[in-house]
């Protein structure tokens, strides 16, 4: 069954710039604190979209109960983390789209890079820090700083970092064939197309939880697909460097 409720304030008739886009299950532990990172941030024009997928805990008790920002609440059945995200691009009204776990929490450089956007056909992306909500040391190193597209034809950019212009999703979407990283698919695809630029901004922006879905499992078949989809984006010159990369990489190894 469907469920969905939107709730504005009267202050908020207008676009906002950021819709924060969060997938949620039964993460009622886990939303007060990630609630909490939210009501902080000193960059009103947000958006609060959550896409649930059909909790049976105080999940939507507590969404109604957040009045820091316009929420709207989402509930149906979904075929996992990235359908739901593609649900929520459709609801989502702003100029950018943020997205993040609810075990994930925001830093005050979220709203230090918000106010610095301005142009909508850039992705804006800053850095994130790790933190560990199972007990043990923290023994994840989260890559940071400015990607070029050779450097995510490498490695995966943190989720949690970037703030898309709402027109990247109205060309693309998350490839749900791919169950862990369709956010990667995403990215390369995006930092391949000529319509969009990319900006760096050395800010903290995030706490990333890296005991999350993403850091226990993996994706063969986009690891598979993966050199085609960069040859496809980037052109055949990214493709020959990475696949010399890669073979090089190989042979060291063995």
């Amino acid at each position: 069954m469907k469920r969905i409720f939107a709730r504005a304030t009267m202050a908020h008739q207008y676009q906002p710039a950021v819709s924060i886009i969060i997938a949620t299950y039964n993460s009622a532990e886990l939303l007060p604190e990630c609630f909490a990172s939210i009501a902080s941030q000193t960059f009103r024009s947000i958006e609060i979209v959550i896409v649930d997928g059909g909790s049976t805990d105080d999940t939507e008790k507590l969404v109604r109960n957040f009045t820091s920002f316009p929420v709207i609440f989402h509930q149906e059945k979904d075929r996992g983390i990235y359908d739901a995200l593609n649900r929520g691009t459709k609801l989502a009204n702003g100029r950018w789209f943020y997205f993040m776990g609810s075990d994930d929490l925001l830093l005050p450089g979220f709203s230090q890079l918000a106010k610095q956007m301005r142009d909508p056909k850039t992705i804006y992306y800053g850095d994130s820090e790790p933190f560990h909500r199972l007990p043990g040391p923290v023994n994840f190193i989260l890559l940071i700083g400015k990607f070029s597209k050779y450097r995510l034809a490498k490695h995966c950019m943190n989720h949690q970092v970037i703030l898309y212009p709402a027109g990247i999703f109205k060309k693309y979407q998350y490839e749900l064939k791919y169950k862990v990283s369709a956010d990667y698919a995403l990215n390369i695809r995006a930092w391949g197309d000529q319509d969009f630029r990319r900006k760096y901004v050395p800010l903290l922006i995030a706490r990333y939880n890296v005991t999350g879905f993403s850091s226990v499992n993996s994706d063969s078949l986009f690891e598979k697909d993966k050199p085609d989809i960069i040859k496809e984006s980037m052109g055949l010159g990214m493709y020959l460097r990475y696949r010399f990369k890669m073979i090089k990489k190989k042979i060291l190894r063995n």
